[in-house]
């Protein structure tokens, strides 16, 4: 009884250590093609659509593309560069089909809607920052992460603060000085 778990324990262990190895050159290739193959179909779907909505939809198409080609190289040739590249897909696929989104509003809202979209984009791309300072700090350099977070920490206050600011000037007044204080002193401004 204890062998059998044991083995099924070690066929486990291998079957997830062979799902994170290396691609091969001819595996990356394929996976390339299908990738590509798999955006023509995504956009051509985007085809019977029309205005903001199409504009949305290839937004994701692309953003998709640009995700699975980044995980792809990552698969293809690990480092901790390649993984920082695939937060940074993820981030910058995100903001642009949030920024189409904003489209389909106007005035105040959108300005809020592209204010958080572009806060929700700084903070991920400061997180990949950290990510990336971290994973090379393996080697104890902690004074570089904490630097590095600080940094980006520093910038996602920036970026919501703008957008908490953005969302004060939909009002005026007392009710407007008394949001903006309140952003300040949420976001430390």
């Amino acid at each position: 009884m204890k062998n059998t778990k044991l083995v099924l324990a070690l066929a486990m262990s291998l079957g997830c250590a062979t799902g994170a190895m290396a691609l091969t050159s001819a595996e990356h290739k394929a996976q390339n093609e299908r990738i590509e193959a798999d955006f023509k179909v995504n956009r051509d779907k985007c085809g019977a659509m029309s205005g903001n909505a199409k504009d949305i939809c290839v937004s994701e198409a692309k953003g998709a593309e640009k995700v699975a080609k980044a995980e792809n190289d990552a698969q293809y040739k690990p480092s901790a560069k390649n993984d920082v590249k695939v937060r940074e897909a993820k981030a910058d696929a995100a903001y642009d089909t949030a920024k189409e989104k904003c489209d389909d509003l106007s005035g105040n809202a959108k300005d809020v809607c592209v204010k958080d979209a572009k806060a929700a984009h700084t903070v991920a791309l400061g997180n990949a920052k950290v990510a990336e300072s971290a994973m090379k700090a393996n080697n104890g350099n902690t004074a570089k992460v904490a630097e590095t977070r600080q940094e980006a920490t520093a910038d996602n206050r920036k970026a919501l603060y703008a957008a908490a600011k953005e969302r004060c000037d939909a009002m005026s007044g007392n009710a407007k000085d008394t949001c903006i204080a309140d952003a300040k002193t949420k976001y430390g401004m």
